[in-house]
């Protein structure tokens, strides 16, 4: 049996994930973490096979809990994923310890496949990020000890706590009704709050919302 760790801090995506996980027979998700270091708790206090950790948390982010997860409990396996193939991501991944790469895009058959390796002991990167690692491999980057900060596109607008909480239902699909109930107001406050936001960030739909978030990697 494969235990696992969850750690995203968006609840739409960990209950996907689980959902798939836990339809296996031979995995089972012991915890859940909704910021790195809740994650790092749940590793001391669990000692699970495998860590599934998304790279943009609040807290710490997934590298940093990969960096020191790899000082302190080398024999919890790390599988990273995200959204994001950038080089940069792909590279301080590496470097922090990672010993997989995966893409939330993935397939649920490779998704799987990468955890079964991972927690076997074996390294797996998704096709697209093997090129990366290569490329960085023959200019001699990927053998660089130092692990540089994440860098975050600076925000051109500034995001209330209020906002913020708004953003991540939005971003969970949940509607005005459900919003208001999560963070016990009004329905129609709700939408006041909805509209300030989609107006900050200059956009006028769910996808242009999404893309935003994705560009400054609110999610």
């Amino acid at each position: 049996m494969i235990d696992v760790v969850l750690a995203d801090d968006h609840v739409l995506v960990r209950d996907g994930i689980k959902a798939l996980l836990e339809d296996q027979s031979d995995i089972a998700v012991i915890d859940e973490a909704s910021n790195g270091k809740e994650a790092l708790q749940l590793i001391s206090k669990n000692k699970p096979d495998v860590l599934i950790v998304d790279i943009r948390m609040p807290e710490m982010n997934g590298i940093e809990v990969v960096t020191e997860i790899t000082k302190s409990n080398k024999d919890v396996k790390t599988l990273v994923l995200s959204m994001h193939d950038s080089e940069e991501y792909v590279v301080q991944s590496i470097q922090a310890g990672a010993d997989g790469y995966l893409l939330k895009g993935s397939s649920k058959e490779e998704f799987l496949k990468a955890v079964h390796k991972v927690a076997s002991g074996e390294k797996y990167f998704t096709g697209d990020v093997s090129t990366i690692i290569m490329s960085n491999f023959v200019n001699g980057n990927v053998a660089k000890t130092s692990v540089p900060k994440t860098k975050i596109k600076p925000l051109p607008f500034k995001l209330t706590k209020r906002e913020k909480q708004i953003l991540d239902l939005v971003l969970e699909l949940k509607n005005n009704k459900d919003i208001a109930e999560e963070l016990q107001i009004s329905k129609r406050t709700a939408e006041v709050h909805r509209f300030n936001l989609m107006k900050k960030l200059e956009v006028k739909n769910l996808m242009e919302l999404t893309n935003k978030a994705k560009e400054f990697q609110l999610m």
